[in-house]
C-alpha cells in the first residue's frame, strides 16, 4: 500500500487555503452596494464573478474532502469508476481526482455529447 502522507498534507493545505479564500469572498459579498448606478452595475458584475469563484471553491473543497476520506479508507489512488490505479503523476497534478485518465476522458466526452 502506497504512503500518501505527502498527498494528504498537500490536500489539507489546499483545504485551508480554500477555506480562507471563501471567507474573503463572503466578506466581500456582504459589503454594502453603492447607490450610484454605474458603480452598482460594476459591483453586480464583481458579485457574479465572486459567486462563481465561491462555487468553484466549494466544489473543490467537496472533492478534497472526498480524497482525504479515500486516503483514510485506503482507497485513494483507485479510480472510482473502473477500479484501476490512478497514475501517480496524475495524482500529483490533480491530487483530488477520483478518476483515472481514461475514465476522466470518457466522462468529459459524455458531457460534450450531451
Amino acid at each position: 500500500m502506497p504512503d500518501w502522507t505527502t498527498q494528504k498534507h498537500l490536500l489539507e493545505a489546499r483545504l485551508k487555503e480554500l477555506d480562507c479564500n471563501l471567507h474573503k469572498i463572503e466578506d466581500r459579498l456582504d459589503e454594502p452596494h453603492s447607490k450610484d448606478f454605474e458603480d452598482f452595475a460594476t459591483e453586480t458584475e464583481d458579485t457574479e464573478v465572486l459567486e462563481g469563484l465561491g462555487n468553484a471553491g466549494l466544489k473543490e473543497i467537496e472533492m478534497i474532502k472526498a480524497a482525504l476520506a479515500h486516503i483514510d479508507n485506503n482507497c485513494y489512488g483507485i479510480s472510482q469508476k473502473c477500479g484501476e490505479t490512478i497514475l501517480e503523476q496524475r495524482l500529483k497534478a490533480v491530487p483530488y481526482t477520483p478518476l483515472c485518465k481514461d475514465c476522466a476522458k470518457a466522462v468529459s466526452y459524455t458531457h460534450l455529447r450531451a
